[in-house]
């Protein structure tokens, strides 16, 4: 019986050792599982924190990606207003060009006739020199080669109205310088220092109508009126281009030219 009592004594106080260690090993497994717990824990509110930080960083960049996205079309919108504009430039400046070259063009059509009047004039002129003499009065003025004679040497006198035989010698010589070049034309001024010019046109007209009836130069060509001398009288025989024929060779030109 001391013996049955003893073992459970034993066996009491053996199992009663082994649920305290037990025990204290389970608390020791807690308090582990609480530390990791709270280890996780805090793991898991950091993630969350970065989470977070994440989302916002992420949320920003759209915000920015937008943004770049918006602004690019607002370029692209840009760029292809500016090509537009560029090419319409392009095309006004090409207008431009061409009108100025046909304006250019133009220019020298009107040169070129110019110059041809101009050689014309010097081929008159030295003609003119030559038919009339060194002595004679020629002068050149806007490309018209100006003749210059006195009253007295066409009608005899002042106030005449008939030609002399000394003044159809002159005009002759005149005549001779049309012909040689029948492309220009003639204008006859009656000079007055009086103020008579009743008087000197009549004159200028009787020197156009001997021309046209006796020496059968085209009427066309031939112009007469009376003009104050400014203190000079006489009668100044201008050759000319003629003008029609000056303005229609431009006409032409420039047709050409373009």
């Amino acid at each position: 019986m001391k013996r049955i009592l003893l073992f459970l004594s034993i066996l009491f106080v053996s199992s009663s050792f082994l649920f305290a260690q037990r025990k204290s090993d389970l608390i020791a497994q807690i308090d582990a599982l609480k530390t990791e717990l709270d280890s996780t824990k805090a793991v898991v509110a950091l993630a969350k924190k970065n989470e977070k930080i994440g989302l916002a960083r992420a949320e920003s960049f759209e915000s920015q990606v937008k943004e770049l996205q918006d602004a690019n079309a607002t370029l692209l919108k840009n760029l292809n207003s500016f090509a537009e504009v560029s090419n319409k430039n392009s095309e006004n400046i090409n207008k431009v060009m061409a009108k100025l070259e046909e304006k250019e063009n133009q220019l020298k059509a009107i040169n070129n006739t110019i110059a041809s009047n101009d050689s014309t004039a010097i081929v008159v002129l030295t003609n003119a020199k030559q038919t009339l003499g060194e002595n004679a009065k020629i002068g050149v003025s806007s490309g018209s080669v100006i003749i210059a004679t006195t009253l007295e040497s066409i009608f005899g006198t002042t106030i005449g109205g008939t030609v002399s035989e000394q003044g159809r010698g002159f005009l002759e010589k005149i005549v001779a310088i049309l012909n040689a070049n029948p492309k220009v034309s003639l204008t006859i001024e009656g000079l007055s220092m009086t103020g008579e010019l009743g008087l000197a046109g009549n004159q200028a007209s009787t020197i156009g109508k001997m021309l046209q009836n006796e020496f059968s130069i085209d009427p066309n060509r031939i112009n007469s009126l009376g003009k104050d001398g400014n203190f000079k009288e006489g009668i100044n025989l201008v050759i000319h281009p003629n003008y029609r024929q000056f303005y229609d060779m431009v006409k032409e030109n420039m047709k050409s030219s373009n």
